[in-house]
């Protein structure tokens, strides 16, 4: 079977969401090492290998929202669609404790050929669908509840967005709203990575948009995608219609 680096899913739908999920899988494409990034399965099933839950909640909110999903095939240490081509962490070594040995190595070639027969193909398709009139991008990404030697993340949902970013204000204030969640503003990590997918293909070029971040340990199984993709699917359209955009 051919190697594909993304996943299109309902290409065709007519909805103004573009849901996008940059770190789906944990697939090592057969040219990277075989197949096989030197680190054992475990790790792999770890968040350090892809966000785990996050592909199949896109999935759901996309047929909810009838909306386009686009979603990587390949590991993020493979290399990280998420980040900018002159980012230093596009090819981790290390991460989370864990040393990635098929990187450690890895030399500008390497590099390249990365970008070539992954990263770039799976831009190139999120901006085609992207550049449709009034797309607005939701990126669904998971985060894990405690990195190793840190204190556990109190946050269920985060809310990740730039300074001047018009949408997510009003999508934090419908999550916050009932007051049953506890909601990250820029947590757990900075709204703004310059270079990075959400930035690239949504501030950068004037279209709205939102990172969210779900911990995963509320995404593990079907009831818990079921019920963020329900709760997300409600919240986006009323976030929508008062930002006015």
């Amino acid at each position: 079977m051919t190697y594909r680096p993304f996943t299109i899913e309902g290409g065709n739908r007519p909805g103004r969401w573009l849901i996008t999920c940059d770190h789906a899988s944990n697939v090592v494409p057969p040219f990277v090492g075989g197949g096989d990034l030197g680190l054992p399965e475990a790790d792999m099933q770890r968040h350090i290998a892809y966000d785990p839950g996050a592909l199949a909640v896109c999935q759901l909110l996309g047929k909810r929202l009838n909306a386009p999903v686009v979603a990587s095939n390949f590991s993020r240490l493979v290399i990280d669609p998420n980040r900018g081509e002159d980012d230093p962490t596009l090819l981790m070594q290390l991460y989370d404790g864990t040393i990635i040995p098929a990187n450690r190595h890895a030399d500008t070639a390497e590099r390249e050929a990365r970008l070539e027969r992954c990263y770039r193909p799976y831009h190139a398709a999120l901006a085609k669908l992207a550049a449709r009139p009034d797309t607005v991008i939701i990126s669904v990404h998971s985060f894990t509840p405690q990195l190793r030697g840190r204190a556990p993340r109190p946050w269920e949902i985060g809310i990740l967005y730039p300074e001047g970013e018009h949408f997510s204000p009003h999508l934090i204030t419908a999550l916050q709203t009932p007051g049953d969640l506890c909601v990250g503003i820029n947590e757990p990590y900075t709204g703004y990575l310059p270079g990075d997918a959400i930035d690239t293909h949504g501030t950068h070029k004037g279209r709205p948009n939102t990172l969210i971040e779900l911990r995963n340990d509320l995404i593990s199984d079907a009831t818990g995608q079921q019920y963020w993709a329900d709760r997300l699917s409600a919240v986006l359209p009323r976030a929508l219609a008062s930002s006015g955009l």
